[in-house]
């Protein structure tokens, strides 16, 4: 009877198999009815003689089981069905010869539990209990081994409890594969008489009723059409289940929260743009990410600055500074010697305190020396004073050289002689040596006063009285010859610069 059971649950595999190549990725379903008809096998109980008069050798025999299963599930996978299962057999005592025809049938309702689906299915597993009856007849020969004397059918009746386990598979969207084996135990009327394990093998095309196909992110889509099985709770999705990103800023719509974001802008989790600079330009976009807070900036993202001072507008408080100018953090121009012109186009930063200057900044001074300079390739200085007989410069003597100090800045590139030249009074030795003091008197004031002044630009000559501008005839005369001469030695080079500017001015 064994090797019958195990060949009729082959057949039953065999006939499965075709349907498994069908088998498409499992999930879990909305609550449902279903209906499952039902082909397998009974494996009886050996020793069944004991509803035989006791007799040990009565058996019956292994035999199809038809039947099915109608229940409801819940989308926990948790539910119950109702089980029913038929199978006619033959009870045989083949020590005597003897033989009977049964008719065995069950039903039962059961508890049942299916965990979430994998890819190719999963696991199901029920239990409860219900009623048993076998019913014997046609008994040959008749009233032989305990079986009724006549033809008429005998009646078993019986409680039971059940436990099944099994496989199912998702055949398309509403239909499954079930393979089950299920163990009924018998509970007899008389607690004396043993209680049988019998078996059923087999395998269940289970159909689904009035339930939607599992949809696991809650899209709309069914898992089994959902290409994108991830989606964002609250997102928007297309007919395939993938999000959609109207303006792909890697949020999707419906979570969106800012769904016009310009391209390219980086956003945050409800996909409103970042923008970490507050310059209205999202990050991503912004190409001067650490705009100053309260500046203009452009469509990029980058400070305007409209006088072209280096502060931006918005934060520029000067905001019509001419170029050139050197401003401070709010954008107004310096001017450090408060002369009118400001620091970076004062061509004279040091005027003294109330001087008239011109254009560039420079004491009217400076420009009369500077056109001597330019003119004649000399300065003369008469009214430098010193103390008789000595190199010592008198205090009045600083204004008229600050105003050689500022031209000479202006002109870094020229070699320039210091002459002294003295009047005829006293010995020509007493003369030469005052001229030479005097004129390094003149140069050490200058490069102390005027640090950027380079002391290699200079040469110092004492001329002593050799050099007198007029006769020495008389105060006035010796008066003009005590002086300082500012003379340059490159006369090329002032005569280019001299040219290349009148160039720029044009």
């Amino acid at each position: 009877m064994k090797t019958r059971a195990l060949g009729i649950s082959a057949l039953i595999v065999a006939l499965a198999t075709p349907v498994l190549p069908a088998i498409v990725l499992a999930a879990d379903a909305e609550p449902h009815w279903l209906v499952a008809p039902f082909a397998g096998v009974t494996v009886f109980n050996n020793h069944f003689g004991q509803y035989a008069a006791g007799n040990a050798n009565v058996k019956a025999d292994d035999n199809i089981n038809a039947g099915g299963r109608i229940g409801y599930v819940w989308s926990s996978g948790l539910g119950f069905e109702g089980v029913g299962g038929w199978t006619p057999t033959k009870l045989k005592d083949n020590v005597a010869g003897s033989s009977a025809d049964m008719t065995f049938y069950h039903l039962s309702l059961d508890l049942m539990y299916e965990p979430v689906l994998g890819k190719w299915g999963g696991p199901y597993l029920a239990a409860g209990g219900g009623y048993m009856n076998t019913t014997t007849s046609n008994v040959s020969p008749a009233g032989s081994i305990g079986f009724p004397s006549s033809d008429k059918a005998d009646h078993l009746n019986q409680g039971l409890f059940d436990g099944a386990a099994g496989w199912s598979f998702t055949v398309g969207e509403h239909m499954a594969l079930r393979l089950e084996a299920r163990n009924l135990l018998w509970v007899p009327k008389k607690a004396s008489d043993a209680k049988l394990n019998y078996q059923v093998y087999g395998a269940a095309l289970e159909f689904h009723f009035g339930g939607k196909p599992k949809d696991s992110d809650g899209d709309g889509v069914p898992d089994k059409k959902d290409k994108c099985p991830n989606t964002p709770m609250g997102a928007k999705v297309d007919a395939n289940g993938c999000p959609i990103d109207s303006d792909g800023d890697g949020v999707p719509d419906g979570i969106d929260q800012c769904p016009n974001t310009p391209k390219g802008a980086k956003v945050d989790a409800k996909g409103c743009p970042i923008d970490s600079d507050g310059d209205g330009v999202p990050d991503g976009i912004d190409q001067c990410p650490n705009t100053p807070k309260g500046a203009k900036v452009d469509a990029k993202g980058c400070p305007i600055d409209s006088d072209g001072d280096g502060v931006p507008d918005g934060i520029d408080q000067c905001p019509n500074t001419p170029v050139g100018c050197t401003v401070d953090s709010l954008g107004c121009p310096r001017d450090s010697d408060g002369d009118g012109v400001c620091d970076g186009l004062d061509k004279c930063p040091d005027t003294p305190a109330g001087a008239k200057v011109d254009k560039d900044g420079c004491p009217i001074e400076v420009t009369e020396k500077e056109t001597e300079l330019l003119d004649t390739g000399a300065i003369r200085l008469n009214d430098i004073n010193f103390t008789t007989g000595k190199a010592d410069l008198l205090p009045e003597d600083s204004a008229t050289l600050d105003v050689v100090g500022q031209v000479m800045m202006k002109w870094p590139q020229l070699q320039i002689e210091i002459g002294g030249h003295t009047d005829n009074r006293g010995g020509a030795a007493l003369n030469q040596k005052l001229s030479e003091a005097r004129a390094n008197a003149v140069l050490k004031y200058l490069l102390d006063k005027f640090p950027t002044l380079q002391a290699g630009q200079f040469t110092v000559m004492g001329y002593g009285l050799t050099k007198p501008l007029v006769p020495n005839t008389n105060d006035l005369n010796r008066a003009k010859n005590r002086r300082v001469e500012f003379t340059v030695l490159n006369k090329e080079t002032l005569k280019k610069e001299v040219e290349r500017r009148k160039l720029l001015q044009k």
